[in-house]
């Protein structure tokens, strides 16, 4: 209880205690004589001492759990220095940018085929101009890109053109090389093989020629020779037999 209620306690009592008292009836003569008049004396109050109030008792403690045993730290890598972002640049603007066309796949071995025939059956068509600027192009090919299908090409325009009678050796020479390569197209070996063997057919049917062109050559040569000879005897067994005509005929 606060001090506040206590002293309206003590109040309470008090005036109670007046209150309870009888009253004090005076003489004629004491009421002149104020002096002789006792006053009671006032109980004195008693303070108590303020009530504390009463805490219920304190639930009893929980035992906390073990503590788990501490895992390892894990090393961790030391921060990276920061670094200052690089400066932004505008992109640049190009103007109708066209788009870079995808690479072109690579052809099948029947498409290499297909287009190789193609140009041979070109090749028997075009003249010698014609045949001489592809054999020049087909060359340059060649070097950029070193394929079983150019080799053949290279050697049907040299059997062609045969500007020099080596032209048909190299054509040997190159299908000679298709035929070594590993790996390369079947198709394209094959058809390399055939012309490969007409030129050989086509080579020996020359020296043939050739040879029988010598022979010829030869009997007409030895046939000049042989007249040649009966014109020497002729005129000299002439310029005998015409002089002694001569001389009878002046005699006579």
């Amino acid at each position: 209880m606060s001090r506040l209620g206590l002293a309206g306690a003590a109040l309470a009592l008090l005036l109670a205690g007046c209150a309870a008292a009888p009253p004090v009836v005076l003489t004629p003569e004491e009421q002149y004589e104020p002096e002789l008049v006792t006053v009671p004396p006032v109980t004195p109050l008693i303070e108590y001492p303020p009530i504390e109030p009463v805490e219920p008792p304190l639930p009893e403690p929980v035992p906390a759990p073990a503590p788990a045993p501490a895992a390892s730290p894990i090393p961790r890598p030391p921060p990276e220095p920061l670094r200052e972002p690089p400066p932004e640049v505008a992109p640049a603007i190009v103007p109708n940018a066209v788009p870079a066309p995808a690479a072109a796949a690579e052809p099948t071995e029947d498409q290499q085929l297909l287009s190789l025939l193609s140009d041979l059956q070109r090749y028997a068509a075009m003249p010698g101009d014609d045949l001489r600027r592809e054999l020049a192009g087909v060359t340059a090919a060649l070097a950029r890109t070193r394929s079983d299908a150019n080799r053949v090409r290279l050697a049907v325009l040299y059997t062609l053109v045969r500007a020099t009678p080596q032209d048909d050796q190299r054509a040997q020479q190159l299908f000679d090389n298709v035929a070594r390569s590993n790996p390369g197209s079947a198709s394209i070996k094959q058809l390399a093989a055939v012309l490969q063997a007409q030129v050989t057919e086509r080579q020996k049917a020359v020296h043939d020629e050739q040879q029988k062109a010598d022979a010829a050559i030869q009997k007409l040569e030895a046939l000049r020779q042989m007249e040649r000879s009966l014109l020497r005897d002729r005129v000299r067994s002439g310029g005998g037999g015409g002089g002694g005509g001569g001389g009878g005929s002046a005699g006579h």
